[in-house]
């Protein structure tokens, strides 16, 4: 079941790599983590990629509009981060803010340069301005 989100974590790398640096914002600075940060500001960064830490379950039930799920409570968890990019932006998110902190601690942990811990699925929503959708 963990599988089928690889492909769309695949696309959502390339379209990352892959957009117009004109074409989103930021306020959070690289390197930084912090939790509720708006989208607005600067139009020189790419596009975040949105991560949704809960489990696959939860991701089934609703999630951000082109998240990808990656289980932060998952055993892989750590193994998983080793084929992203650490120099991409990320916004992660979960149901309340506990395991958003927590996955924001462990990716910058293992060297990733711009996280932004969007806290829960509600405030990463206001935050980015995507809406929740289920698939």
């Amino acid at each position: 079941m963990r599988l089928r989100f690889v492909p769309a974590l695949l696309l959502a790398l390339l379209l990352g790599a892959c957009s117009d640096p004109g074409t989103s914002s930021s306020s959070v600075p690289t390197g930084t983590m912090t939790r509720g940060a708006t989208a607005a500001g600067s139009n020189t960064q790419p596009a975040p990629i949105v991560v949704d830490v809960r489990t696959p379950a939860e991701f089934e039930q609703g999630h951000l509009a082109g998240a990808v799920n990656l289980d932060v409570n998952a055993n892989d968890f750590a193994q998983s981060l080793e084929g992203l990019d650490k120099a991409a932006r990320y916004v992660v998110y979960c149901r309340s803010g506990n395991r958003s902190a927590q996955a924001a601690r462990a990716m910058a942990a293992a060297g990733f340069q711009d996280v932004d811990d969007a806290g829960s699925i509600t405030e990463a929503s206001a935050a980015t301005g995507l809406t929740v959708v289920t698939d």
